[in-house]
């Protein structure tokens, strides 16, 4: 059995790094779906394909064919999921075309779906998160986040939330202006997912310096989070307050905004009560400061 895959995924190769000229379309499109087939449950038959003289850089290449290019970045999204194939996936040039995929307005919506989701599966081995920041693709992220509404936003999302887990992609994301794009994002989108994954990679930002003054400079923020408290989901709500503890940690005049706040307490006496476990817990600790602090 495993002789007869070895055999299909060695023909499909073959298939794939012929001269277009030289294969019809059909035939490439039979040997991608078959590696589809073949990669998308079986760790092992990853290795197989990753293994194989020429697969890579044909399916690379491939991925910049229109006519192919949805099965090719299957493939590698495919790949991309074995930890030992992620490091040597993420290279430069693969890195390059996925930001101009996410960017394009000629990209198709599955084809950048693949794009972002083959960026964020490759960002998962910490040692790629550095070259991702160095291709510009932090930036490339916080600019399509910030366009209009697409069908890859959650995806898009989970890249950047993936990047900035290193520091300095965190620098690239708030200097790109990342904080005022998620902020808008988490007030505006009645999609639970999107408003809370960008409360929590706002969270991410506010662990570092350049992203948590970036934050304190950002005009009614207490209010906007309570806002956010009042409206939002679960996940929300938790990222709101998480937000809140690490400003009133750092800033007396966020504490004193929210202490001259009349709803405030009320809000946070809310999610105590009805919020999920998290969400309750960082709303004790926020009533808690609220009590404690001296700054009427």
């Amino acid at each position: 059995m495993a002789s007869r895959v070895r055999e299909t995924i060695t023909e499909c190769i073959k298939e794939l790094a012929q001269p277009p000229s030289a294969v019809s379309p059909e035939d490439q499109h039979r040997a991608l779906e078959t590696l589809v087939t073949i990669t998308k449950l079986s760790p092992q038959n990853r290795n197989l394909v990753a293994q194989t003289d020429g697969a890579i850089s044909s399916l690379v290449a491939l991925s910049k064919t229109p006519s192919v290019q949805t099965l090719a970045l299957s493939v590698l999204f495919n790949l991309s999921l074995n930890s030992s194939l992620k490091h040597s996936l993420a290279q430069i040039d693969t890195i390059l075309h996925l930001n101009t995929l996410i960017l394009s307005p000629n990209s198709t919506e599955s084809a950048a779906k693949l794009a972002a989701s083959l960026l964020c599966s490759l960002a998962m081995l910490h040692k790629n998160k550095a070259k991702f920041g160095v291709a510009g693709t932090v930036q490339v992220l916080v600019k399509a986040i910030s366009g209009p509404p697409s069908p890859a936003a959650h995806h898009l999302l989970s890249s950047l939330a993936e990047l900035v887990q290193f520091h300095g992609n965190c620098t690239a994301a708030v200097r790109a202006g990342a904080v005022p794009v998620l902020l808008a994002v988490a007030e505006s989108t009645n999609e639970e997912d999107l408003s809370g994954t960008s409360l929590a990679i706002l969270g991410l930002l506010a662990r570092f310096e350049e992203g948590l003054s970036e934050l304190k400079r950002t005009d009614r923020l207490v209010s906007r989070m309570v806002g956010i408290l009042k409206k939002g989901c679960s996940l929300s709500k938790e990222g709101a307050c998480e937000i809140l503890l690490r400003l009133f940690d750092e800033s007396e005049r966020c504490l004193r905004d929210a202490v001259r706040l009349p709803e405030f307490s009320s809000v946070l006496a809310d999610v105590s009560v009805r919020g999920s476990g998290r969400a309750r817990e960082k709303a004790g600790l926020l009533m808690k400061k609220i009590m404690d602090a001296d700054v009427y």
